[in-house]
């Protein structure tokens, strides 16, 4: 099968096409014929070697963690799928090495789902690790509830704009981070209040607006968003990061709480997040499309950030 691989940790110019051995699924496995395959920053994090200290990876590697495609085969114990199903996944395996930038990958079938047939496979690529993220960090990490207000930085990113809609459809006030050309983009998701980053010191703010403090951040920038970040709780308030764990001298020194989530393949919840969709309460982020031989592109684009929505690779 066509595969973009990298056979040593540097950078982006280690991305290169090779033919790779089509997987052979487990008994608990589908394989899946890729359509498209989601773009994160974790893609070129890997290729750089920066996740080496917390996940195992064997090279050669194929990166990639995100797919929308077409069930090809099933292993004996698989019975909730059947061939030509359309689905979407999460492919985040024990080991860093079989993932999606790929014509098939193999995945547990308790971490698929159908895809949701209001989306074309462009969307439902860039959704499942940023949906899921955004909903594990909301929601078994921080805890969210209906009439709380939560600061969410970087609203317009894929894991932001899903975050957004999950947290303002469980009832929660939502207040974000963002640049003025992304202020629409973020409202009609529902942000309640945006604030500008180039411009506003987004402690003021928030300050200004609920002087006693907030109930939860979640942060995807880390650094000094992060430790920053603190002094917008409300004492008993909950930071949640996914950039890299918080302080927990400094959570406790705010009487707050810090938490860390690294998202996890979770099929019952990306069908809940699916439903969702297909009710038209949540509406997939807008995608960029590039084709697989040029992946080193679309990380490109990825790592220099400021991205509104996703980005995506079409291969089948």
């Amino acid at each position: 099968m066509k595969a973009m691989i990298i056979e040593r940790f540097g950078g982006l110019e280690e991305l290169t096409l090779s033919e790779q051995p089509k997987p052979i699924p487990a008994e608990n496995e589908v394989l899946i014929r890729v359509r498209c395959a989601g773009v994160n920053p974790v893609d070129w994090k890997i290729e750089e070697g920066l996740l080496l200290k917390r996940i195992p990876h064997q090279l050669p590697l194929i990166p990639g963690w995100d797919v929308a495609g077409i069930v090809e085969e099933m292993g004996s114990e698989v019975g909730n799928f059947k061939k030509g199903d359309a689905v979407f996944a999460y492919c985040r395996k024990p080991q860093v090495q079989e993932g999606t930038y790929a014509e098939y990958v193999a995945m547990v079938a308790s971490a698929v789902a159908p895809k949701p047939e209001a989306l074309t496979f462009e969307q439902a690529a860039g959704i499942p690790l940023a949906g899921l993220t955004a909903w594990q960090s909301l929601f078994d990490h921080a805890e969210l509830k209906s009439g709380q207000v939560i600061l969410i930085h970087a609203g317009a990113g894929g894991v932001g704009s899903h975050a957004i809609q999950f947290a303002s459809h469980a009832g929660a006030c939502v207040l974000t981070t963002a640049s003025p050309n992304h202020r629409r983009y973020v409202e009609r998701l529902g942000a309640k209040a945006v604030i500008d980053y180039n411009r506003e010191d987004f402690i003021q703010t928030v300050r200004a607006r609920y002087p006693d403090g907030i109930d939860a951040v979640f942060d995807t920038i880390g650094g000094e968003t992060q430790s920053r970040s603190y002094e917008a709780l409300k004492s008993g308030g909950v930071l949640v990061s996914i950039a890299h764990p918080p302080d927990e001298s400094e959570a406790t020194r705010f009487g707050v709480k810090g938490r860390y989530c690294f998202v996890e393949p979770n099929g019952r919840q990306l069908r809940e997040i699916g439903r969702l969709i297909e009710q038209g309460v949540v509406k997939p982020p807008s995608v960029e499309v590039f084709p697989l031989e040029e992946a080193a592109e679309a990380q490109r684009r990825s790592k220099a950030g400021h991205v509104q929505g996703k980005i995506v690779l079409r291969i089948g």
